[in-house]
């Protein structure tokens, strides 16, 4: 007899209500709907009050005729109240875009012939560019690090899924500091740093969340697992339009309820992770298969031509957001950060650099960065200097005039004296690299790198090979490791092994690598969703089998 797959004992307690979410395979179970803000399939949209909708995401429709007038009035004095604002503070408003799998090489900045991306050239060219700037392979540990300043394995953090993708409550997130210290924080987009109560965004720091939990989403026209503040809810179009809306509502209501404090939103798009999808029409923009079209008939296939129009779609998002702060007065006095969550997937043109997502090489570490306040940092300024995603708490901490946590390490370190000069060659004396899912170790697919020289450990493409076969590059004369230097230079090769292990020696003291338990019986959070991924399965022939989130099952399962 095959057993039910069983969810650990030890996880739960004081529970009300359990939900298990499957779509096939096994026995159909409830399928999720809570009901804040549409009501049922049935009875439409409920008469939640206006106040806790998130704009044009939830029940916009309803409103927006009524709002209309509002809305041009409190545009016509947007500008007088935001520069008031800025005034009054002395601070700017900090807004944070971070796309999903989106390569270094995926710009028209950065040198792709075949991509149209104006928007972001565009801010390339006004802010400051990173030329050497480092995330993680894979983007949960990237998200923790941007929320830290502290490498992932610090925080308790180890996989994308599998239970190991949150970030320990203890943890003191950038949200939290910059609410603190008089900030308006929002959240719209992925969070990915823990699904349950106490570990999502609007219990970390951020006022306001419209959003999902996991590593990415199933459909773009269709976002069945977003969440506003806790409470799932309804949303209809396509998903980095819904994320761009809801920022943009977020900007006009901190400028409502707080004129005289500045805000801090994070826009953490799913695109253009898979699956590669773009919405069939649009209200104000080329439809998604016409771009698609586009990108065919300048020779790359269908898959490639998702990803690069789905990266375009991004790029007019973001052209929005900007043209807001513009109309809105906010622009002089808004720090805007751009950069992906690691590198990239879409493979027709990578320029020079060599790996994708998930491996240590170049291509899948390194990100673009672009950082813009004008008048403040100069426009066109190129920094060679390394830095990492760690860096980018404690830089919007400084410019915030927000304390860092004294007592716990921060690896980070801000980069605003970079970019006030708009340029520098030194800054983070390493930058370190590793990934394998199921458990951390120091001696697969891991690499560091000193500024010019990087040593990358056998598997460094992502692989389990263990043991020597090290690769050692010259950066500055080899961007797209091509020759090994390991033999030539041994004491280079030492130097830089032994500091990675103490580096790894650091970050793991103490820590255990394993699923945190699920928190029930809350009446925030009632019923509990429980993951498929989190289960430890037993019996013959049970499997897990790995679709996209909330479309995840355990097959060929039965009851005792």
């Amino acid at each position: 007899m095959r057993s039910i797959t069983q969810f650990p004992e030890m996880l739960f307690s004081g529970v009300q209500s359990l939900l298990v979410r499957s779509t096939r395979g096994g026995l159909p179970l409830t399928p999720f709907h809570c009901l804040p803000c549409v009501g049922s399939a049935k009875q439409g949209p409920s008469s939640l009050p206006a106040r806790r909708c998130i704009g044009r995401v939830v029940c916009l429709r309803q409103r927006r005729a009524g709002f209309l007038l509002v809305m041009v009035l409190s545009l016509a004095l947007a500008g007088v109240e935001a520069r008031a604002a800025s005034s009054a503070t002395g601070r700017p408003n900090l807004l944070l875009l971070v796309t999903d799998d989106q390569g270094p090489w995926d710009l028209g900045s950065a040198g792709n012939p075949h991509l149209d991306t104006p928007h972001l050239d565009a801010l390339a060219k006004s802010g400051v560019s990173f030329a050497r700037y480092y995330v993680a392979p894979v983007c949960s540990p990237t998200r923790a690090g941007l929320m830290t300043g502290r490498y992932a394995f610090r925080t308790g953090l180890y996989n994308t899924r599998y239970g190991g993708d949150s970030m320990a409550r203890s943890e003191v997130t950038v949200a939290e500091l910059l609410k603190k210290a008089g900030y308006r924080t929002g959240l719209f987009g992925k969070w990915h740093l823990g699904r349950y109560h106490g570990y999502q965004p609007h219990q970390r720091g951020f006022d306001e969340f419209l959003g999902h939990y996991q590593g990415h989403i199933e459909r773009y026209e269709y976002a069945d697992q977003f969440v506003h503040n806790g409470r799932p809810v309804a949303t209809r179009g396509y998903v980095t339009e819904l994320v761009t809306d809801a920022a943009i509502d977020f900007l006009d209501e901190a400028k409502r309820r707080a004129p005289a404090s500045p805000f801090f939103c994070y826009v953490a798009y799913s695109a253009p992770h898979s699956p590669f999808q773009l919405d069939t029409s649009h209200a104000h923009q080329p439809q998604g298969d016409a771009l698609i079209t586009k990108y065919l008939k300048r020779g790359l296939e269908l898959p490639q031509a998702r990803i690069y129009a789905m990266v375009e779609r991004i790029d007019q998002n973001v052209g929005r957001l900007l043209e807001h702060l513009e109309k809105t007065g906010r622009a002089r006095d808004t720090v805007v950060i751009f950069q992906s969550d690691n590198g990239g997937v879409s493979r027709h043109w990578t320029g020079v650099l060599r790996g994708f997502k998930a491996q240590v090489y170049e291509g899948g570490v390194r990100s673009p960065l672009f950082v813009r306040w004008p008048g403040q940092f100069p426009a066109g300024g190129v920094v060679r200097a390394q830095a990492s995603h760690v860096d980018i708490m404690p830089t919007l901490c400084e410019l915030a005039g927000a304390k860092l946590p004294t007592e716990r390490p921060i690896d980070g370190r801000s980069l605003v004296p970079l970019l006030r000069a708009g340029a520098g060659d030194r800054h983070q004396p390493y930058v370190y690299h590793t990934w394998n899912r199921m458990a951390p170790t120091p001696d697969a697919n891991w690499g560091i790198s000193d500024q010019r020289f990087k040593l990358v450990g056998a598997g460094g493409g992502g692989g389990k090979k263990k043991g020597s076969g090290w690769e050692l590059f010259d950066l500055d004369a080899d961007p797209g490791e091509k020759t090994n230097l390991a033999e030539a230079h041994p004491e280079k090769v030492k130097a830089l092994r032994a500091e990675f292990l103490r580096w790894y020696g650091d970050v793991t003291q103490g820590v255990k690598f394993e699923p945190v338990p699920i928190p029930v019986g809350h009446a925030e959070e009632n019923p509990v969703e429980l993951q498929p991924s989190w289960a430890r399965t037993a019996g013959d022939g049970v499997k897990y089998v790995f679709e996209a989130y909330d479309w995840d099952t355990i097959e060929d399962w039965s009851r005792p």
